[in-house]
């Protein structure tokens, strides 16, 4: 437990995002106990135990879904669905392997704090800086001109290392008033962050996403660039754009008009259940069992007849291979 809690710790300090899993409440027969914990890595990983072959995908697919989400979740795995099991807040998830019991298991989404990257150094910059520090953001600055910015900022990055800087959860105004407006968006538009705005009128806006077309940015890249950036709230002031747009921000980061993540650079770096949780090209149904198994993840499969089918562990292949023919039109 001592050395789960240090790799949580190392994770956090190096802004890695990962989900923290927490079994509260067991039925017997069950593999796990309760306070048993495990890490769910960006990348599908499972670190330590919060139960046998048939809690695990399903820990997995739900704890990528509460990272992409970013909350917390609490999950029910019993053979026997119960009026608790429907309860706002609970997610349930029959448990349908031999061994019968049931978890009840706790996910929390550790992500790193999120960043505004400002690029530019005016009046409107300065003060999207102060609101950012008030929301919690880490303030990143950078922009074309020699010298720091004339507002506090945690990092300095010049404009060419923006796109290897940037994730999902960097948050991008570039308002360098047509000094580098071009140069900025080509380094991030398509870098995956999770909001990009671009302080400017709807001339000069249309002027430079022209430009970047033309200079082979996709447009899936430009409609990523919300222009003129900020809501409508008849903003005049520095200051009053500065909140429009930081409430866009905060508009986008709840979750509210957000760009799905599988349609960012980030989803490349996730397994296809956590991207698409209900796709069905993503997940088979067991056909010995009947639970649902994440394809992209699934260690047990057999082709039979030139179909293939996935299963939650070794025992229900075995299952299947000793009478193919009872089981084959289950899981199709």
């Amino acid at each position: 437990m001592d050395d789960l809690r240090v790799r949580a710790h190392e994770l956090a300090t190096r802004g890695e995002p990962f989900a923290l899993t927490t079994v509260v409440r067991v039925e017997r027969p069950a593999s796990a106990r309760p306070g048993m914990k495990a890490i769910v890595l960006l990348d599908g990983t499972l670190e330590g135990w919060v139960g046998g072959s048939c809690a695990h995908p399903v820990v997995v697919r739900e704890a990528l879904a509460a990272i992409h989400e970013g909350r917390p979740r609490l999950i029910t795995l019993s053979p026997h669905r119960r009026e608790r099991d429907d309860q706002e807040g609970v997610i349930y998830h029959p448990m349908t392997c031999h061994s019968g019991g049931s978890l009840e298991i706790y996910i929390e989404p550790v992500l790193p704090r999120p960043v505004l990257l400002l690029v530019g150094d005016t009046p409107l910059v300065g003060a999207l800086a102060s609101l950012g520090r008030l929301e919690g953001f880490t303030v990143w600055a950078a922009g074309a001109g020699e010298g720091p910015p004339r507002f506090e900022a945690d990092l300095h990055l010049p404009l060419e290392q923006l796109t290897r800087k940037v994730t999902t959860t960097t948050y991008v105004v570039v308002a360098t008033m047509g000094d580098a407006d071009e140069e900025a968006l080509e380094q991030v538009a398509a870098a995956g962050a999770g909001y990009v705005g671009l302080v400017a009128s709807r001339r000069r806006a249309d002027a430079v996403l022209g430009y970047l077309r033309a200079r082979g940015l996709s447009d899936d890249a430009l409609r990523r660039v919300k222009a003129p950036a900020g809501l409508d709230i008849g903003a005049l002031t520095p200051e009053e754009i500065a909140v429009s747009i930081m409430a866009e921000i905060i508009q986008v980061r709840r979750g509210r008009d957000a760009v799905p993540l599988a349609q960012t650079a980030a989803a490349a770096q996730m397994p296809a259940a956590a991207t698409q949780p209900a796709a069905a090209a993503t997940m088979a149904i067991d056909p010995i069992c009947g639970m649902s198994v994440a394809i992209a993840t699934a260690k047990h499969s057999l082709v039979h007849q030139g179909v293939t089918f996935y299963f939650c562990g070794a025992r229900c292949r075995q299952a299947f291979e000793r009478d193919p023919a009872r089981y084959a039109t289950a899981g199709t």
